[in-house]
């Protein structure tokens, strides 16, 4: 957990960890199989050069996918400083600011370190919430940077993302670099596609549960951070309620472009009778009012 003077959540660092064992020892079964099957040692370097490129360029990579821009003080000087305020609360560093124009009211926090993290706020969510509400959405992700969850999530996306990315073009790399062969210098290729195949969807499907699992967690203990924080949970609650209400009426087209983003998102970017609702990357909505509540009652009593 990062120092920083948002509440340390034992329950949240121990779930980093085990994610990131698994993570880890995932990653490392996977580029074996890489290695000794089909795409061998070529494949295993553009594979590494991707997760390491996913990695360190994550911050940017995001804000590109939602069209964001970066804003100095001068250009968003009212979101500069409740970011300004929210940051020496918390004794943290002030990450890169964005505003993504787009009316699905949102925001997240990306990047790998506290160091080398961003924040992005839609035109959106700035549209519906009054000052308060905003400034506790902004201390929810502040706290997702702070407490290094975000770095996780992005390491977790990022061996998904690859697993998908060899399914879907790795019988193609294969035959670009000649395929596999076996001791005796024979061509093994279609065995070792089918390998690969098998083993990255595998990895994609254990990466999806790990990210759901820890998502949901992180989202909880993030509001409680932010509400801790601010002072006012009532305000966050109320954010929550008019995002999740305006959610629904944000058109499915608009929705699914920003799906890639949705594990990172305050509020999940799908429609509640959808499909994808039974494997959302948020605990329901209900079960965040019902803790912030909580949270209020204990502030009011400590008060």
């Amino acid at each position: 957990m990062a120092r920083s003077r948002f509440r340390t959540d034992r329950g949240l660092s121990l779930r980093m960890g085990g994610v990131s064992l698994g993570l880890g020892v995932l990653y490392l079964l996977f580029a074996a199989v890489l290695y000794q099957t089909a795409l061998g040692a070529v494949g295993f370097v553009v594979v590494l050069a991707m997760a390491w490129g996913q990695w360190y360029f994550s911050d940017s990579l995001a804000l590109k996918s939602m069209r964001a821009q970066v804003v100095e003080p001068h250009q968003a000087p009212e979101l500069h400083a409740m970011i300004d305020r929210l940051c020496a609360l918390a004794d943290m560093p002030k990450p890169r600011v964005a505003i993504a124009v787009t009316d699905m009211p949102n925001a997240f926090a990306t990047g790998r370190t506290p160091n080398h993290s961003a924040v992005c706020v839609t035109t959106g969510i700035m549209q519906r919430l009054d000052a308060d509400e905003l400034e506790g959405v902004l201390a929810h992700e502040l706290s997702h940077v702070a407490n290094r969850d975000v770095t996780v999530m992005t390491v977790a996306s990022s061996i998904g993302l690859l697993a998908g990315f060899i399914t879907r073009y790795g019988m193609y790399f294969g035959g670009m670099f000649g395929g596999g062969r076996d001791r005796n210098n024979n061509s093994n290729g279609g065995p070792a596609f089918i390998v690969v195949f098998l083993v990255s969807l595998v990895v994609y499907a254990v990466s999806f549960v790990l990210i759901r699992g820890l998502s949901r967690y992180r989202e909880l203990s993030a509001d409680r951070s932010g509400a801790y924080m601010t002072g006012r949970p009532s305000k966050l609650s109320s954010a929550l309620v008019k995002i999740s209400g305006d959610m629904a009426r944000i058109p499915n087209s608009d929705l699914r472009e920003s799906q890639a983003m949705s594990a990172f998102f305050f509020a999940p970017a799908i429609n509640r009778e959808s499909i994808g609702a039974l494997f959302s990357t948020h605990p329901p909505l209900q079960q965040r009012l019902d803790q912030l509540a909580k949270v209020s009652a204990e502030l009011s009593e400590q008060g």
